[in-house]
């Protein structure tokens, strides 16, 4: 039998990131340049080293875990056995498109100001509405769910410590980014950071 929520993870991680390959391609044709793909900033080449092969052991080890029966990739016996644990992969799947989906309105509401990196000499504007009206960071925040969803489905230890890596990682470029847009816009951003949290929304006031 199929393997529904593991197609389903694996589906949606290489549709993210051919997403984002496409907008890079889309941004060279548009600009001239690769939309960040190799950082201006010292701090973020270094991160980069880390996650290029964290975001290749996203796509990789769902597929995976696909083509193995057993070994480290494989998904173990008790992740598909134990009924409770069966649906919270079914739950996870879930989760994982509802990231992807949201993710994909997130970066239609940016076009061409997307990007990668940060850039001194980059002059984009600052969104505040859409997504990101309750949120600083959705598309981060998404892109964390996703793979804690998808680190849920696949449920072994190499996809654990990538998902842990990536939300480290996360954290670290979510907050110089909020420097960098502090410096850039100054008290307009500050009002903004008032007013929202880093990755998830407030509570609604009763």
């Amino acid at each position: 039998m199929k393997d529904i929520p593991l197609l389903l993870v694996t589906a949606t991680a290489w549709i993210y990131w051919g997403r984002v390959g496409a907008m890079i391609v889309r941004a060279r044709r548009r600009r001239g340049d690769l939309a960040g793909l190799v950082p201006q900033q010292a701090l973020e080449r270094w991160l980069w080293v880390v996650w290029v092969p964290v975001v290749v052991a996203w796509m990789a080890l769902p597929h995976l875990a696909l083509t193995r029966a057993a070994g480290p990739f494989a998904i173990p016996d008790w992740a598909r056995g134990e009924p409770l644990y069966a649906a919270l992969r079914w739950a996870a799947a879930a989760g994982a498109i509802y990231s992807l989906a949201m993710t994909l309105k997130c970066w239609a509401r940016m076009g061409r100001n997307w990007r990668m990196d940060v850039r001194t000499d980059d002059h984009a504007d600052l969104i505040t509405d859409g997504p990101f009206a309750r949120v600083r960071h959705p598309i981060y925040a998404l892109g964390m769910l996703m793979m804690t969803c998808t680190a849920v489905v696949v449920a072994t230890l190499p996809i654990a410590i990538a998902a842990v890596l990536l939300i480290v990682l996360t954290n670290i470029k979510a907050r110089n980014e909020e420097r960098f847009l502090l410096s850039a816009h100054g008290p307009r951003y500050a009002s903004y950071m008032q007013t929202t949290r880093r990755f998830f929304p407030h509570r609604p006031h009763p």
